[in-house]
């Protein structure tokens, strides 16, 4: 191979690499704009729609693009997954509805609007103590239409507090890992002497805010968790 050829083979096998390396870059990152109540979103991600410990509550609303959140958001929400495939290697754990990719309005919500909002649906144990994942299909809207009791009692189901505040004891941390913290959660207020009464319940009282009145809707068979990032200004 004579010089010419030479510095055309390195300047091919240059061009390819830095091809390879474009196609395998990391997608920018989110920006969201305006608040979770009006805003939106840039660059939004899906969440994974499955899990070792996980799912989404409806593949079909994920298809429908449903579950898209900001890019920080997303990594907080897996890390605190893989944290609890440790912790709580029996739970199963449901998310619910986010928001679009480029964020606004999605309704029925009044917020989830720029990336930053994710329902998450309670953990539950069946009627031999087994967790499992909570029935959410097409007749019960997708989830959002079942309603736990005072005792948070759903049928066979029982809602599973003390893997409720292991979740939001890894959601916090796995925040701060990323820079970001818990602006809101918002569940049943009944339910929150049950959850302050976990084994996390005391230091979750004093670390996240939670909504201590109810909100337009009740939060029982879902809790709503607002994360906290930078956010520029919603213009126009």
């Amino acid at each position: 191979m004579d010089r010419p050829e030479i510095t055309r083979f390195v300047a091919s096998a240059l061009l390819a690499t830095l091809s390879a390396s474009a196609a395998t870059a990391a997608p920018p990152a989110s920006q969201c704009f305006g608040t979770v109540s009006k805003g939106r979103l840039e660059n939004g991600v899906a969440l994974p729609t499955q899990g070792a410990n996980f799912s989404a509550y409806s593949r079909i609303a994920a298809a429908a693009g449903r579950t898209h959140v900001h890019s920080t958001v997303e990594a907080i929400v897996t890390d605190a997954y893989a944290a609890l495939r440790s912790s709580q290697p029996a739970v199963a754990y449901v998310y619910g509805e986010t928001g679009w990719a480029d964020g606004g309005r999605i309704r029925p919500h009044r917020t989830h609007q720029n990336g930053l909002s994710v329902d998450f649906f309670v953990p539950v144990r069946d009627a031999r103590g087994r967790s499992v994942a909570l029935p959410t299909g097409p007749t019960n809207r997708f989830g959002y239409d079942i309603e736990f009791d005072a005792d948070g009692r759903f049928g066979e189901y029982t809602i599973d507090f003390v893997a409720l505040a292991e979740h939001l004891r890894a959601l916090d941390v796995a925040a701060r890992a990323r820079g970001a913290t818990i602006a809101l959660v918002i569940l049943d207020p009944r339910y929150l002497p049950r959850l302050f009464g976990t084994p996390q319940g005391e230091a979750l009282k004093r670390s996240l805010p939670f909504m201590k009145r109810d909100a337009w809707v009740r939060h029982d068979e879902h809790y709503h968790v607002d994360f906290a990032l930078p956010c520029k200004p919603l213009r126009g």
